[in-house]
């Protein structure tokens, strides 16, 4: 990932252009990236994750998903306990034990069962915590919707994920490869709604980013005077 890295740095000597909302001054190389990606997605992503949901049955998915999710909870309660979370860390630490030993290895996600919340913490969000501003909308080849400052967390969050520390790369490859699948079929109707009702999807999914990025940095409780082009005090 150190190749993205150096394009993030790279777009920041970009020229900007004159354009109707600030958040996203590359709006014109973002739109190209958008539609890169959408012709990926119809070509090659969007069939697999329907044959993914055609072929296997759903009991099976919900253990794949709950297995993915059990690994990123690790991630998770890292970022909750940099945010200086004790409860998040703690309620996600219990999340890993129950799920990994009461759950098979995390096939089943007894945690949530047991009241036990999930939590999803990145680098991203933590950097927020920290006040780090969020910079200017990002579209990423691939990975989708981001920030200059998501953006640059980005690779950490892909090398620090649980799955990387397999040794056999087949194995790592697998679960990225299922990670995906899973991500993409549990947005196939979500995608295809937007498509049709959204007159311009690209700027539907733009809104909806920011503003749920803004609502993860302060866990749920954005300020309501939030200026995009100031820093993300730390949450309550």
């Amino acid at each position: 990932m150190p190749l993205l890295v150096l394009v993030l740095f790279g777009l920041q000597g970009c020229a900007t252009v004159q354009n109707a909302d600030a958040r996203d001054p590359w709006e014109p190389m973002n739109r190209s990236v958008y539609k890169f990606n959408d012709v990926v997605d119809n070509v090659a992503i969007k069939p697999l994750a329907q044959a993914y949901v055609t072929v296997i049955p759903s009991f099976v998915r919900t253990g794949v998903h709950n297995v993915l999710g059990n690994l990123s909870d690790v991630w998770s309660m890292a970022n909750s306990a940099m945010q200086l979370k004790g409860q998040a860390t703690a309620e996600t630490f219990m999340r890993i034990n129950v799920n990994t030993f009461l759950g098979l290895g995390g096939l089943l996600d007894v945690a949530s069962e047991m009241g036990l919340e999930k939590r999803k913490e990145d680098f991203g969000q933590t950097l927020g915590y920290w006040g780090v501003k969020p910079g200017p909308y990002l579209m990423l080849p691939l990975l989708g919707p981001s920030t200059l400052r998501d953006g640059l967390a980005t690779p950490l969050d892909m090398q620090a994920n649980p799955s990387q520390a397999f040794t056999a790369e087949t194995t790592r490859n697998a679960l990225t490869a299922a990670r995906v699948l899973d991500v993409r079929a549990s947005l196939l109707q979500t995608v295809d709604v937007i498509k049709a009702a959204s007159l311009d999807p690209y700027t539907f999914v733009r809104d909806a980013y920011l503003q749920k990025r803004n609502n993860d940095i302060h866990d749920g409780n954005p300020p309501s005077d939030f200026d995009y082009g100031e820093s993300d005090p730390p949450s309550k």
